[in-house]
């Protein structure tokens, strides 16, 4: 036994180093595998029963199989059956398998697709199939007759992608309010629309929101429709349609000023704010109070507009808004000059006769003229006989509207910052956009073209842009 006992403590520091060796910075670099790459790739069809642009199809079960595991998502917003069916299909999925039942019987002699828009993606990682669109004929061929054109909001001359065309058999103005379209395609990125698979024959165009009904039944949806009908043909024109929304919708309710916040508290004074900006006010602009109350009495005379020597000043108006928080002070105001608006405690009150607590007096000073920039712009191609008006914009608000009857515009003493710039062909020579109106009159809406080009305005310089329609 005393002879083996070297051989034994060898033994044990031999395994005792590789043991350490094993558990040391050698085993750093063993690691599991990673993930890879992240799939980006879509699924692809694998097989369809019947296969696409099947002749004399009679079944109403469609299966889709792809190369892995997907799911079907929106189904309403998404799938758009052609003919519009009278019930809507019955889509489900399970594995690598979409099923598609249609539930109308199916009409003789007709092509069918489906476009499934963004709706089938696979598990894993949401790679969408865009536009995946199947085809098949109840008949001995498929139609192959297209029509496209595109989409553009009248009032601003963009586009809003969410907005449907539909085709109408029936060339009734009552039509579009109570009948299921018969055809139906989506915009793309940039507005256009393109029908494939079409029958020959004439149908009635119009383009509406996408929603559950697509029946024009309200006058403040977007709406749009051609003058005459469409006559589809293996080589029809395109059109454009231009949408708008007939009334303005409502804005939603908020608390009235003066009523309880959230913390319950209620504010039990009458305040105001002003549009002074440190104290400097706009030329351009009137000077904009706003009360924290509906103000149901409003006597002028308590309110004056004096010089920085509190003298009187002549030639301005105070005006209430059509928001009844709201008022305006009118003056041909000078650049660099001092004013005092001056506002006794009963010159404004709200319905319970709160009125201000004390006189007050607002101090200000216009701003000086190298605060401001001058614009010239040079209109090339610009047809006056359309009667065009400029519209400069300012976050989506016309803050400025005015006809153009020359090439040269040109305004001095303009705020600097950068604008968005549209022609409005004014056709009734009112000056403003008006819209359409379709049930009975045809009218079509005034047109905006966007103008995609920025003004950009520096103060103290002579800004002169070139802008070529």
């Amino acid at each position: 036994m005393k002879k083996l006992a070297p051989l034994f403590y060898s033994l044990l520091f031999a395994c005792t180093g590789l043991l350490f060796l094993l558990s040391g910075t050698g085993c750093a670099n063993i690691i599991p595998p990673g993930g890879g790459p992240r799939d980006s790739i879509p699924p692809v069809l694998v097989a369809a029963t019947p296969p696409d642009s099947a002749f004399n199809v009679s079944t109403n079960r469609i299966t889709f199989t792809f190369n892995e595991f997907v799911e079907v998502q929106n189904i309403t917003e998404n799938v758009l059956v052609s003919p519009t069916p009278t019930t809507p299909p019955f889509i489900d999925y399970k594995l690598r398998n979409v099923t598609v039942r249609l539930k109308d019987t199916l009409e003789p002699n007709t092509t069918y697709s489906i476009n499934f828009g963004d709706a089938i993606r696979d598990v894993n990682e949401g790679n969408i199939v865009r536009n995946f669109t199947y085809v098949f004929s109840t008949g001995r061929t498929v139609d192959y007759n297209t029509f496209s054109g595109k989409v553009v909001l009248a009032e601003t001359g963009r586009i809003d992608t969410t907005l449907l065309v539909v085709l109408h058999r029936n060339l009734d103005d009552s039509a579009v309010a109570n009948e299921k379209p018969r055809y139906i395609t989506r915009l793309d990125g940039q507005g256009n629309f393109v029908f494939r698979n079409l029958p020959t024959g004439t149908f009635a165009v119009y383009a509406l929101p996408n929603e559950y009904s697509r029946r024009y039944d309200d006058k403040t949806k977007l709406f749009a429709f051609s003058d005459s009908a469409v006559v589809i043909s293996d080589s029809t024109p395109p059109r454009v349609l231009y949408a708008y929304a007939e009334t303005v919708k409502p804005p939603a309710a908020s608390p009235a000023a003066g009523t309880r916040t959230a913390a319950g508290n209620q504010d039990k004074l009458l305040r105001y704010a002003t549009s002074l900006e440190s104290g400097k006010h706009d030329v351009n602009e009137p000077l904009r109070i706003d009360f924290n109350r509906k103000i149901t009495m409003f006597d002028s005379t308590k309110v004056q507009l004096t010089n920085k020597d509190f003298q009187p000043v002549t030639n301005y108006t105070i005006s209430r808004d059509t928001i009844p928080t709201r008022f305006f002070v009118r003056h041909p105001w000078p650049t660099n000059t001092e004013f005092n608006l001056l506002i006794q405690p009963d010159a404004f009150a709200d319905s319970t006769g709160l009125k201000l607590a004390k006189n007050d007096t607002i101090d200000f000073a216009t701003k000086k003229q190298e605060e401001y920039g001058s614009v010239k712009i040079r209109f090339t191609n610009l047809d006056f006989s359309r009667h065009p008006v400029l519209q400069i914009i300012e976050n989506d608000v016309i803050i400025l509207s005015d006809s153009i009857t020359q090439r040269d515009w040109s305004r001095k003493l303009f705020k600097p910052g950068e604008y968005g710039l549209r022609i409005l062909y004014d056709a009734n020579r009112n000056g403003k956009w008006d819209a359409g109106e379709f049930f009975g009159v045809h009218r079509q809406p005034e047109i905006v073209r966007f103008i995609d080009a920025k003004l950009t305005v520096r103060a103290n310089w002579d800004n002169e842009p070139e802008i070529r329609l």
